[in-house]
């Protein structure tokens, strides 16, 4: 049994219209949701699976759609090669709104551009949501993208971290040819 807290404002994402998306989960994964609209929390029950693994799943699946992201994004989260990983922005700049602001407008960029350029070179999903960052991506490139969110959050200058992430997706282009 596991338990996740989402934020008020997204249970409604993760149930679906007509209890739609929550049962795709339930379908799919074997594992029973039990979601308490008033507090947010999301009780995982994992009695009845054979797949070891897919407790892990749906908690990210229910932690994804918790932070943002939309359920067809965040049912990748099923196939084994996906991971997820969460940014708490709070550890890299305090608790102070103009900071929290400032980070995210550098993550997010000027009409979204930089996260763009962050999705497309590293072939994952990003989620800029309340005081973290969200990200859907291959193991390929897992450490790659966190690394170029920290070297943002950080204060490098972003055609720094787009030329990192070049280098990078080079490297990992040549690795699997071979």
């Amino acid at each position: 049994m596991r338990y996740v807290r989402i934020p008020k404002d997204r249970i409604g994402v993760l149930i679906g219209r007509n209890g739609k998306i929550k049962g795709e989960i339930e379908r799919l994964t074997k594992v029973k949701l039990t979601i308490d609209s008033k507090t947010g929390e999301v009780q995982i029950d994992d009695s009845n699976v054979d797949d070891p693994l897919a407790p892990l799943k749906v908690e990210n699946i229910v932690l994804a759609i918790g932070r943002g992201f939309s359920p067809e994004h965040a049912f990748r989260l099923l196939d084994d090669d996906t991971y997820f990983i969460l940014i708490d922005l709070r550890e890299y700049v305090g608790r102070k709104e103009t900071h929290l602001r400032r980070v995210k407008g550098r993550i997010i960029g000027r009409e979204g551009k930089t996260k763009r350029i962050l999705e497309h070179m590293t072939d994952s999903l990003i989620s800029v949501y309340g005081h973290t960052v969200a990200v859907i991506t291959t193991v390929e490139f897992m450490e790659t993208i966190r690394t170029a969110l920290e070297m943002l959050i950080q204060g490098s200058k972003h055609g720094t971290v787009y030329k990192y992430l070049q280098k990078k997706r080079r490297e990992i282009e040549m690795e699997m040819m071979f």
